[in-house]
């Protein structure tokens, strides 16, 4: 259950954190990876990686926020060989209240998060419809579903991202193209492990254990786990699922009361 065999995917932000999970796992099931990444030097070690162990892996340095750049990239790869899979997942983060967010902030918050989200769809969409077939996965956050102290931008994309995988879902219901996302809490990411060493200089192992505990279930989610669900949604087995948002949260939404 679960291959990805003969299948090739598009992984956004796929050479670090719950990017690079899904890029690893991905492999593993089968998958001929594509990974765009803004940082090109990492997305090349990732791909040298994968290959040496026998997967099927390349890398591309893009910003998805361009999208003359990311149109130029996927149309690349769609030209050589058929696209089956995207998954958006390039994002960044925020933290800042409405008044204390500066414009400059709020518009690189929009421009990745939400931007490139769309140039990623605008690019890769018509090959789906030329395909007959296609499955795009989002990377949303509880963010969007419930209010985060000091997280405006990133909460407004985030509800952006959920908006628009509605809005896929439903116009191409009918052109065997399916569009999820996936809504985690905190995961346990190199970004993580800097925003505490930034910001709680002598505090790390504190902090780490305070914002651990916010998660109901007591820990923060490994990328591994992250990754799990977005092969099954991207999977043949998901065949029936589209226009859907999943909590993956060990239970912050529902059971934080």
């Amino acid at each position: 259950m679960f291959s990805l065999t003969d299948k090739v995917a598009l992984i956004t932000g796929g050479a670090s954190g719950i990017g690079l999970a899904i890029s690893q796992l991905f492999a593993q099931q089968g998958a001929y990876v594509h990974i765009l990444e803004l940082n090109g030097e990492l997305a090349h070690s990732v791909a040298a990686e994968l290959l040496a162990k026998g997967h099927k892996a390349e890398a591309h340095a893009v910003d998805v926020s361009k999208q003359a750049d990311t149109i130029a990239v996927i149309n690349g790869i769609t030209q050589r060989h058929p696209v089956d899979i995207l998954v958006n997942n390039a994002g960044i983060a925020h933290i800042g209240k409405a008044h204390t967010t500066a414009e400059s902030d709020f518009d690189r918050i929009i421009n990745v998060n939400v931007k490139g989200m769309y140039n990623c769809l605008f690019a890769t969409i018509p090959h789906f419809l030329n395909n007959g077939r296609g499955v795009i996965l989002n990377t949303a956050s509880i963010a969007a579903t419930v209010g985060i102290p000091d997280r405006f931008a990133y909460t407004a994309s985030k509800g952006a991202v959920i908006a628009m995988t509605l809005s896929v879902a439903k116009d191409y219901l009918h052109d065997n193209i399916r569009c999820n996302c996936l809504s985690p809490a905190r995961v346990h990411t190199p970004f993580v492990d800097g925003f505490i060493a930034k910001n709680y200089p002598g505090q790390e192992a504190e902090m780490f254990e305070k914002l651990s505990k916010t998660q109901p279930i007591g820990r923060m989610a490994q990328p591994k786990e992250i990754a799990a669900l977005a092969l099954y949604l991207c999977s043949d087995e998901a065949g029936f699922i589209t226009g859907c948002d999943y909590l993956i949260d060990g239970g912050f939404v529902k059971l934080n009361n």
